[in-house]
């Protein structure tokens, strides 16, 4: 490891952060980390805040280029698939992938967070918590904080400032003030609210630990992700307003009535779902989009910073970690040229973010609509038929975003033209075996040209 003098300052300690900071000194860079909150090590985190993560491949690959994907496996459960709950309580399973080795891995956002901003120290790294980004002071290039405990303010030199604070960016919010960037931020009329499926007898699961579950309800849904201690982290995305909606949900007894009659086979795994719906504050999702991500070749915004997104694709974390591995890539071949480097990363970047940002959108509307239909689940069916006999061709976009680092710009575009041809294909039958293999054969070799990155 060659010694960097370039000194670079990260704002935010959430999981990029961490990540970045860790990669970047362990190519010599001086990195320290201002984060906002307390040491979430050594403070009771509060609950109802952290939708567990899946990480697939696009984060799995940054892990690994960072040393740390082995250690995870201890804090992973794999999920192999969707088990959709009826109303009535009937199970219906959709795997994911062709085959087992095709799996999202649920992780503990908190655990998550810990071992990064751990291993990230143990290379070096300083994070200095308590440490409120108040902006840039723009003419000396420098950033500043002040201690949420004390009020003290500083102000920290350093070559280059990335802002790796989450969607509520401290930093880009006063490149706005500035001036120097457009904005957009779109809310989701819908919320969630994090609730708990208590561990089976001897702390085993009571669902099945290796699927994502989910109760699709047609304008709302209950999903449940399974932990390494036996319970499920469960996220309840309902209509802000409106007939079934948090607002409508305004007394104690009403909460435990509607799951009741809607989700009535998880309520008896629930015993503290009146307490946990009471307490847990409902949270808000939105997308978010900034251009550009940079400014005076000084100040660089990286992940939900930049561009939030939606939940519903799985993808928040691992296209964020995506950013990181995007930006060292760059890093490892032009050096620390950074005006080229942040210039370079957001224009091979942002068409890539905008692309997930509309497909989590897009399957959010799937999770909570579709995968209860037949004709949805016949056509997933012929999915996987059409991969296993074109699989360099007819990839789902599904896998494609999961299970491989296909651009998102390019699974987007490839995904809408074979939803047309699944369509056409589909519509005629009920039964994969009638599926006219002549006209699928002419169709793929017409409109899908062989995917050069898998």
């Amino acid at each position: 490891m060659q010694k960097n003098s370039h000194t670079i300052t990260l704002v935010g300690a959430g999981l990029t952060g961490p990540l970045l900071g860790l990669s970047l000194a362990q190519r010599g860079f001086p990195v320290q980390i201002f984060e906002r909150r307390p040491d979430m090590r050594r403070t009771r985190a509060s609950a109802g805040r952290s939708i567990n993560l899946a990480v697939s491949t696009r984060g799995i690959h940054a892990l690994r280029e960072a040393n740390l994907w082995d250690q995870m496996s201890r804090i992973i459960i794999p999920m192999k698939g969707r088990m959709m709950h009826s109303l009535a309580g009937e199970l219906t399973f959709q795997p994911y992938g062709k085959n087992d080795t095709e799996v999202i891995n649920s992780i503990s956002r908190a655990d998550l967070n810990v071992a990064l901003m751990s291993a990230a120290e143990a290379e070096g790294v300083k994070i200095h918590f308590t440490e409120r980004c108040t902006g840039m002071d723009w003419t000396a290039g420098a950033a500043r904080f002040r201690n949420e405990e004390s009020g003290r303010e500083t102000t920290v030199h350093s070559e280059i400032v990335i802002g790796t604070d989450g969607s509520a960016s401290a930093l880009r919010q006063d490149m706005q003030k500035q001036g120097r960037l457009n904005f957009s931020q779109e809310v989701l009329d819908y919320g969630y609210k994090e609730l708990t499926i208590a561990a089976g007898p001897s702390g085993k699961h009571a669902l099945e630990p290796h699927a994502l579950h989910i109760w699709p309800r047609g304008a709302y849904m209950l999903i449940a992700l399974p932990n390494i201690d036996g319970t499920f982290a469960c996220i309840l995305f309902l209509p802000r307003e409106g007939p079934e909606s948090f607002s409508s949900l305004d007394s104690k007894e009403k909460p435990l009535h509607f799951f009741r009659e809607k989700f009535a086979d998880a309520v008896p795994l629930m015993p503290q779902l009146q307490e946990n719906y009471a307490t847990n504050p409902s949270g808000s999702m939105v997308t978010i989009k900034s251009a550009p991500w940079q400014a005076d070749g000084k100040v660089l915004l990286l992940g939900d910073a930049a561009h939030a997104i939606v939940p519903f694709f799985g993808q928040g974390m691992n296209c964020a970690f995506e950013d990181c591995t995007l930006f060292l890539e760059l890093l490892d071949q032009h050096g620390p040229n950074w005006p080229k480097l942040f210039q370079e990363f957001e224009r091979g970047r942002k068409h890539n973010t905008d692309a997930i940002a509309a497909m989590a959108l897009e399957n959010f509307i799937e999770m909570r609509d579709r995968v209860a239909d037949p004709r949805f689940l016949f056509r997933k069916k012929v999915e996987l038929a059409l991969e296993a006999k074109y699989p360099r061709r007819f990839v789902p976009k599904y896998a494609m975003v999961t299970f491989h680092r296909v651009p998102y710009s390019v699974a987007l575009t490839r995904g809408t033209i074979q939803d047309r041809l699944l369509a056409e294909l589909c519509a005629p039958i009920t039964r994969i075996e009638d599926l006219d293999w002549k006209k699928a054969d002419d169709l793929i070799q017409r409109d899908l040209t062989p995917l050069e990155t898998l």
